[in-house]
């Protein structure tokens, strides 16, 4: 069992990375360098303006265009983006891979994990690329997860593949009074969670529907582990969910440090990132004065003079200038070491716990938000640290994104918690039942669907609609929480995009921006009106025809954790075939359907959808609500 296991996984990592290396190969040969540019995934006839060290043995390599007077296109590498990095028309030049470090109009700064060998090169290309480093981690606790004979991951494997039984215990009396938050008293499904999850002594679930306050209830929980001298590993498969975590946790008082690259952490938190922390250190002149003498010989060493230098004479600058940024990372190390010890909270994603910064150490407990948005092998990394363990998430939202369909029909996308919560859900979990985000109208669909009935919108938000807003008009569209519009029989056409893999459809786009401006129009604030489309090229087409209005639209992915107060869904599939691809995904469109607080507006073309048993019900809900419209009522111009 256990070789079946992890060879499988294994097996679907490996797939996993040929499909997205297949998928990059498949967008080269496709298109030109120029037209991979339009598309905001290349960058191409770049200059290397400036080399610099960085902290944590980083190497950053600022790039510009060739010509000066250009600034950058519109691309898709931003911060904390991995990409490689290589000369262009040289075959055989170096591939270096890195992270976007920083982006301004005319730059970009890419950070190396260490110095390059050679960097002159009059012209380089920048491709956006998979995160290697996130696989290597993935596969060697897999690896070790596997074959390990003893020590802790020998116990994690009995516990998660059914061979032992976790187990928990009274909690103490003394434990049992939970200091909650000011801003609000917890409900007691959160409180019976936080006191259920304490008595484990190996696993623990924390099931947390939308709108439910998990992170409410996680942060309440890492607080009073904390609280009782317990040192906690607080990750999330994505940095904005490592982020949302940080936020809470600093705002409780609890003393976190940060892992991870500071340019994937929000700019509002990167005071509390490690290397931030490390390089505002008092201790850290003297290695920042080596970091600059080591600047001083790679300059002179990439000076051009016409004097040749003397055979392996600049070879010998680099070596010295390389030995000096190891003394400064031996100072740092030690600066590192003693920040994490101090620290009752560590955070980082689960592909960013990096070996070389946490050593030996162990912590009392690992807990994991969004477990169910992750595939099984990430969440073996922090596991050989951990005695105890809590995931906590949703299993009925948004998955993780697979995509060798190989490996996604065999079940890649099937998360840990997804597994465990189909074999022992009732004696290892608790699910948090009140939601403080909708209505209780747009709720209801989920809750019968996802849930069994079982959620309960709190009286603050059952009856909410946009009326209740300053300055909001009275009309159909804000007295109500809900409306479908079906656009069946209007010849509203799906088409393909040019890259072939993506939907759009130009008329549903339009009624969607009508619907905005109606509710714009009517008073709400467009800031406060979200946008979901299920395809990136409807998404481009969206915020195209929006224009300048300051309404936010992005995919399902982009809004998960989010919430607005009012949000339009796009459905894009219309066709003859009912062919609705990747939306027969529902936990997907739960997290669409349930991201408005106020007021919900769906525009799809039943036709198309009705075949599936969710979509067919989800008409019959709207239906039943009195909110079931068609186009013909509400034609466009």
């Amino acid at each position: 069992m256990r070789e079946n296991h992890f060879e499988r996984l294994l097996r679907w990592l490996q797939l996993e990375a040929d499909a997205e290396a297949e998928q990059l190969r498949a967008r080269a040969q496709r298109m030109s360098g120029a037209e991979a540019e339009k598309l905001g995934n290349t960058l191409i006839e770049m200059a290397l303006d400036e080399e610099t060290a960085g902290l944590g043995g980083r190497w950053l390599m600022t790039f510009c265009k060739r010509n000066r007077t250009l600034g950058l296109p519109w691309n898709r590498l931003g911060r904390g983006t991995p990409v490689v990095v290589a000369p262009e028309d040289t075959p055989d030049g170096p591939l270096l891979r890195g992270v976007v470090s920083d982006r301004t109009e005319r730059t970009i700064t890419i950070a190396l994990p260490g110095v390059p060998d050679e960097t002159d090169y009059p012209s380089w290309r920048i491709d956006y690329a998979s995160d290697e480093t996130a696989r290597q981690r993935q596969r060697a606790a897999l690896q070790l997860a596997r074959s390990a004979e003893r020590g802790r991951i020998t116990q994690w494997r009995k516990l998660l593949l059914g061979e032992k039984t976790p187990t928990f215990r009274e909690l103490p009396a003394a434990q049992r009074n939970i200091a909650v938050e000011p801003a609000r008293a917890l409900n007691d499904s959160q409180r019976a969670a936080i006191e259920f999850a304490l008595t484990a002594e190996n696993w623990a679930i924390i099931h947390g529907p939308p709108g439910t306050g998990k992170t409410t209830t996680l942060v309440e929980f890492i607080r009073r582990a904390a609280a009782r001298g317990e040192k906690v590993l607080a990750c999330a498969p994505s940095n904005m969910g490592v982020d949302n975590l940080l936020e809470r946790l600093v705002a409780a008082g609890v003393r976190c440090v940060r892992l991870g690259h500071p340019a994937r952490v929000s700019a509002g938190l990167r005071e509390h990132t490690l290397d931030y922390i490390v390089e505002n250190h008092p201790d850290m002149e003297v290695a920042r004065t080596l970091l600059r003498d080591a600047d001083k010989l790679f300059r002179k060493a990439g000076k051009f003079t016409r004097a040749k230098p003397a055979r392996g004479e600049k070879q010998a600058i680099r070596a010295e200038a390389r030995q000096l940024i190891g003394e400064a990372r031996r100072m740092e190390q030690t600066i590192e070491d003693h920040l994490l010890d101090e620290a009752d909270v560590v955070c980082a994603t689960l592909t960013g716990l990096d070996d070389r910064i946490l050593g030996e150490r162990e912590f009392d407990w690992a807990v994991i938000d969004e477990a169910a948005q992750a595939t099984e092998p990430p969440v073996w990394i922090p596991l050989p640290r951990a005695k105890k363990l809590v995931l906590a998430g949703d299993h009925c939202q948004l998955p993780a994104t697979i995509v060798s369909q190989v490996a996604a029909g065999e079940g890649f996308g099937r998360s840990l918690m997804e597994r465990l919560m189909e074999r022992e859900a009732a004696s290892h979990s608790r699910m948090l039942a009140v939601q403080y985000r909708m209505h209780e109208a747009i709720m209801g669909f989920s809750s019968r669907e996802f849930y069994a009935g079982g959620l309960t919108a709190d009286a603050s938000v059952a009856g909410r609609v946009l009326t209740d807003l300053p300055g909001v008009a009275a009309d159909d569209a804000t007295t109500t929480p809900l409306e479908f519009i079906d656009t069946a029989g209007a010849g509203f056409d799906e088409a393909a995009a040019p890259d072939g893999e993506s939907k759009f459809n130009e008329q549903e786009a339009r009624l969607v921006v009508r619907k905005v401006r109606r509710l714009v129009e009517a008073g709400v604030d467009p800031a406060q009106i979200g946008v979901i489309a299920p395809y990136a090229a409807q998404v481009r087409l969206l915020r195209e025809q929006l224009g300048d209005l300051p309404v936010e639209v992005d995919s399902v992915d982009g809004f998960q954790g989010r919430e607005k107060e009012a949000i339009v869904v796009s459905l894009v599939r219309s066709n003859d075939s009912g062919e609705i691809g990747f939306l027969g995904d529902v936990r997907r469109m739960n997290v669409a359907l349930t991201r408005a607080k106020r007021k919900l507006v769906v525009v799809g073309d039943s036709a198309t959808l009705g075949g599936h048993p969710f979509y067919r019900d989800l008409l019959e809900y709207f239906e039943a609500a009195g909110a079931y419209h068609t186009v013909w009522e509400d034609p466009l111009d």
